[in-house]
């Protein structure tokens, strides 16, 4: 869907600006990466986490834009010095906060999509994908067309397109939003970081529905302590520039979703509170199998049977916070269980890789230390059923929070017979430093471990160590495509990596029947 055009002051009703000089001039779009700029748009110029857009004014005058949006008081001062002499007919405004106006202006261009959409937010640390994921093949079993934006992918009605970020730049997350509308679409799911809430990326959003998974040590790196943290995550539920939202869904099994249910009550929102054993929604007598769950879910009408090719109690809790936020979009309960049975699978999430062996392999994004454990422990109760073990392999992002390498570490040794450590995105960062920063924690487990920098090298390392009934889990990449290095990013894929491995362990159990046996 394209921009409508609109005068400058129009493409600015409602922005809160502080200055306004030069010409109105007929706009055609707005954009915040000088590269996109084209001839008749506004260029939002904005102090951003890497760097600021106010460096860029030059090039975006150049590329042809007709207005500039600036949050530097000092920038501002020079166009409108220098505007006379240089573009006469250039539309200037300056404004507090850069997202907020790129928010405004982009909405008030695309006519405003989020008004025709009942979005639903997903926030926390662990969940996010899966409960949106599983909200959206809800509304798709009731026949709503939907728009999903997330960490994996972006559907937008029947089309997947590939998510650069979690949750996006307002103006591209309402391009989003208006070409859903444009295909029939009334209803979007999204997860909603903590770095989008913090920055104003989904500022002026008015959430009919949002959902709290839980808070566990992640991204202080950005945050700086857990408290910033949660305060980001609050936002949600206060409101990020708009009314909180219609409904609350919150897990009070989390201390910090019992202070998150308190602030939206506060804020008038109504609340379903879910938990594994107490709530609105809650499950009873969980029945956990390689290849599905089975539990009696707990709701306000009434106890269903429920079933989920989904594995584990993690993703009991999942399915408990997408069928309350389903039920808050006014599905049948009969709406909800049929949604619930038709997701296969989430990319990259307890997701099995399967070419005939004997053992169980599977990739998931688990990289914080709650994720680990919780993926572990059910990596080791599939394992135990048949007497087999557990073989972790994880690593640590570079240029994210080192204080929870260590923990990782124990975490994986506590909940594993074997572990293989391994790079994870390094980044900036040498990756055997990495290494030695989660060591400590890994063995004070006393667990068996190995230590192969390579990843490539270290799955096929852990794949060979497998017998019979073991369940080698490849942890912290998930559904990712490459790896990121100091220099630049090589394509990379788990999943590929792991069959190739397989076929390998395949070729050699022929020729070695003891393999089969596992001995």
């Amino acid at each position: 869907m394209d921009f409508d055009q609109a005068d400058f002051d129009q493409a600015l009703h409602g922005v809160a600006v502080v200055e306004r000089a030069g010409a109105n001039p007929r706009v055609t779009g707005v954009e915040y990466d000088s590269r996109r700029v084209q001839a008749g748009v506004v260029f939002v110029a904005m102090r951003g986490e890497v760097t600021d857009g106010n460096k860029f004014l030059a090039a975006a005058i150049e590329r042809g834009a007709a207005a500039i949006v600036t949050d530097s008081a000092s920038s501002f001062a020079s166009m409108v010095a220098a505007m006379p002499q240089v573009r006469p007919q250039l539309g200037l405004a300056r404004v507090e906060h850069g997202r907020r106006a790129l928010s405004g202006i982009s909405a008030n261009l695309f006519h405003h999509p989020e008004r025709k959409l009942h979005l639903t937010g997903v926030t926390g640390t662990n969940g996010k994908t899966t409960t949106a994921f599983l909200l959206e093949s809800m509304l798709r079993s009731a026949q709503r067309s939907c728009v999903l934006i997330g960490t994996i992918e972006y559907h937008v009605a029947k089309a997947i397109l590939p998510a650069p970020h979690t949750t996006p730049e307002s103006r591209d997350l309402l391009r989003i939003f208006a070409d859903g509308v444009a295909q029939g679409a009334t209803e979007a799911v999204m997860e909603v970081s903590s770095h989008a809430l913090d920055q104003g990326r989904v500022w002026g959003l008015r959430y009919d529905t949002a959902i709290f998974t839980n808070l566990t040590q992640d991204h202080l790196d950005y945050h700086g302590d857990m408290e910033s943290y949660f305060n980001a995550k609050s936002l949600l539920f206060s409101g990020t520039g708009a009314a909180p939202p219609r409904v609350a869904v919150i897990h009070t099994e989390d201390s910090y979703g019992q202070r998150i249910a308190a602030l939206a009550k506060k804020s008038g929102s109504v609340v379903f509170d879910y938990a594994l054993h107490d709530g609105s929604f809650h499950a009873e007598d969980v029945q956990i199998a390689a290849n599905g769950t089975r539990f009696r879910m707990v709701t306000p009408e009434k106890t269903l049977d429920a079933y989920t090719r989904l594995v584990g109690a993690v993703n009991v809790l999942n399915l408990l916070a997408a069928s309350a936020a389903a039920y808050a979009r006014g599905l049948t309960m009969d709406e909800i269980l049929q949604g619930m049975a038709q997701l296969e699978c989430v990319p990259g999430r307890f997701q099995s890789v399967d070419c005939g062996q004997p053992f169980t392999v599977v990739v998931d994004y688990a990289h914080t230390e709650d994720a680990l454990r919780n993926v572990t422990r059910l990596a080791r109760a599939l394992a135990a059923a048949n007497g087999g073990r557990v073989i972790t392999l994880f690593g640590c992002g570079g240029d994210r929070d080192r204080s929870k390498r260590p923990r990782m570490g124990q975490a994986a040794g506590e909940g594993s017979d074997i572990v293989v450590l391994t790079s994870d995105n390094p980044r900036n960062e040498d990756p055997n430093g990495i290494l030695e920063e989660i060591l400590p924690g890994v063995q004070a487990t006393g667990v068996s471990y190995f230590v192969e920098a390579d990843r490539a090298a270290a799955i096929m390392q852990a794949v060979a160590l497998a017998r019979a009934n073991d369940v080698v889990l490849l942890a912290g990449k998930g559904h990712e495509k490459v790896q990121i290095l100091h220099d630049r990013s090589i394509p990379f894929d788990d999943a590929e990596i792991a069959r190739a491995a397989l076929r390998e362990w395949m070729k050699l159990a022929r020729t070695e029947p003891a393999r089969l046996a596992g001995k």
